[in-house]
């Protein structure tokens, strides 16, 4: 109930854009959202039925005594359908590109640091504290589902990144392919991976956001976020540019950010069950990572201004930067971080049989 309170007060901010066609993703993201909200309720409605609980600890308690499979498999189906639409997975991702390209600035910070996050949890919950402990959910194979939907996402949208013009868009499709990372983390099913899984939440949270709050910087002062506009931002605007970059090298995993910390995990993971494939996909698509974020630099430093204005306030400047010096803090200091991730991924691991 909580989840979908939040969800419309989303619509509603989305809808804010002064761009028509925010209204239009907003309704797209109505229409989708409120599927993915009926599915979930469906699902938590077959769960009550089966089980005469609607606490977690008991439904995981409970679970495992139900006899009958189909409604447990229902269950599942509705409740992993309708999580994978909130969180934006490959391929129900539709609504994000639109929702992050047209809201306000303010707004799509907010969504691309917390929106889908809430999603996430709300799948590990499920997956592993309540099905964790029915057979059923051991004898399926939801992680290699989730792991062939997750290398999707990593490699499907970054590519569509590259040919993005409009900067926001661009990082729109670049949050779905993060998202791939985390899920990529959950299909693995091991401490390490459910590790970088989960420590990416965050980090993911901290180098968007910044990006975001950023563009919205850039957004005050040319009124458009296209490359056009970020021509010869580097001069103009210096410290917008230097946060726009700090962020994307975050993106990319660059030693010394946190998108490293959490590709170091994902790494691990893949390695430790002899997955050496896995393992250069994930540098690989940092590659591509590489290549948009280049675009970003290439049009910053290397093309002249094509008009004049000024520096961002320092109030909008400020936060943003708080959260770029995080980017850069939690890519060394990972005792919080990574510390609070591997403990939450014994935790849930050690919640199933």
């Amino acid at each position: 109930m909580f989840l979908e309170i939040s969800s419309l007060s989303t619509y509603v901010l989305i809808a804010q854009g002064r761009d028509r066609r925010a209204l239009v993703a907003a309704y797209q993201y109505l229409i989708m959202g409120t599927i993915g909200a009926t599915f979930i309720v469906i699902g938590i409605g077959l769960l009550y039925l089966m089980t005469g609980t609607l606490n977690l600890a008991d439904l995981a308690t409970r679970i495992g005594d139900v006899s009958q499979v189909r409604p447990e498999l229902a269950a599942l189906a509705f409740i992993g359908v309708g999580v994978s639409l909130k969180l934006a997975l490959f391929p129900l991702h539709l609504w994000l590109p639109n929702a992050y390209a047209y809201a306000p600035s303010v707004a799509t910070a907010f969504l691309a640091a917390t929106a889908t996050k809430v999603a996430v949890y709300l799948l590990l919950r499920f997956a592993f504290t309540v099905f964790g402990q029915s057979e059923v959910f051991l004898d399926l194979p939801l992680g290699r589902i989730l792991l062939v939907l997750s290398i999707a996402a990593m490699l499907v949208a970054s590519t569509v990144a590259l040919y993005q013009r409009d900067v926001k868009r661009m990082f729109a499709y670049s949050s779905i392919a993060q998202i791939g990372y985390i899920t990529l983390g959950i299909s693995l099913v091991s401490v390490n991976g459910l590790t970088g899984g989960i420590v990416h939440l965050f980090n993911h949270a901290l180098a968007k956001g910044a990006i975001f709050m950023l563009l919205g910087c850039v957004a005050l002062r040319t009124e458009a976020v296209t490359f056009d506009r970020l021509a010869g931002l580097g001069r103009r605007m210096p410290y917008t540019a230097a946060g726009l970059v700090i962020g994307g090298l975050s993106l990319i995993g660059v030693p010394g950010t946190v998108g490293f910390i959490s590709k170091w995990y994902l790494v691990l993971a893949a390695l430790e069950l002899g997955w050496w494939w896995l393992a250069a996909l994930v540098v690989m698509t940092s590659l591509l990572a590489v290549a948009y974020v280049w675009r970003v630099v290439e049009a910053c430093y290397f093309q002249e201004p094509r008009s004049n204005f000024a520096e961002a306030p320092r109030s909008m400047l400020l936060p943003a930067w708080l959260l770029v010096t995080a980017c850069v803090y939690f890519g060394f200091d990972t005792r919080v971080t990574a510390g609070a991730a591997d403990a939450a991924a014994r935790v849930l691991l050690g919640a199933t049989p």
